[in-house]
């Protein structure tokens, strides 16, 4: 797999196919799924990426893992972690890493807050870090981890997160209804 078709894994991400993924989430986890897109802006060290793919997110911030796989159901990769430590499972293998945030990095080329989006995704700010409303002309939703946390359509699923920090990286996901 390559390293862009890995980026996307993180954001955010569905089994089935060709890779031999085991499925290892936590016992009775909750289960968020739909489809996600990343994006990361050009940088004078890199061109600007984009991927997206259907993903499905599963346990807590503490252990749990996230699938992926192609717009078309070909399975690209699972990460999985608990406690401070992460794995990154693709047909090839399985990698391990210290942490969700040095895997991000490792595949996308920039952290993504992993963590957060168990509460992102469901609307509301992560309880980890501190966080602020957006503006009333921003439109709903708060900012968070130097992030801007848009959830205008809210109401049909759709998240948008962006970090304006160079490079740019916006995750798009529409979530399924559960």
């Amino acid at each position: 797999m390559t390293r862009a078709a890995a980026a996307w894994l993180l954001a955010a991400s569905l089994l089935s196919g060709c890779a031999s993924v085991g499925q290892r989430a936590p016992a009775g986890a909750e289960t968020i799924s739909g489809k996600l897109s990343v994006r990361v802006d050009a940088s004078s060290e890199a061109p600007a990426r984009s991927e997206s793919g259907n993903f499905e997110l599963k346990g807590t911030a503490d252990n749990g893992q996230l699938n992926l796989s192609s717009p078309l159901g070909t399975v690209l990769a699972q990460a999985r972690w608990s406690g401070r430590r992460a794995w990154l499972t693709t047909s090839q293998g399985e990698t391990a890493y210290p942490d969700l945030d040095a895997l991000t990095e490792e595949m996308l080329g920039e952290r993504l807050p992993v963590a957060a989006l168990f509460d992102w995704l469901r609307g509301r700010p992560w309880t980890g870090a501190p966080s602020q409303a957006r503006t009333a002309t921003a439109g709903p939703g708060f900012q968070q981890l130097g992030w801007s946390v848009d959830l205008a359509r809210f109401g049909e699923g759709w998240i948008v997160a962006q970090r304006s920090q160079a490079p740019v990286v916006t995750v798009r996901a529409r979530v399924d209804a559960p």
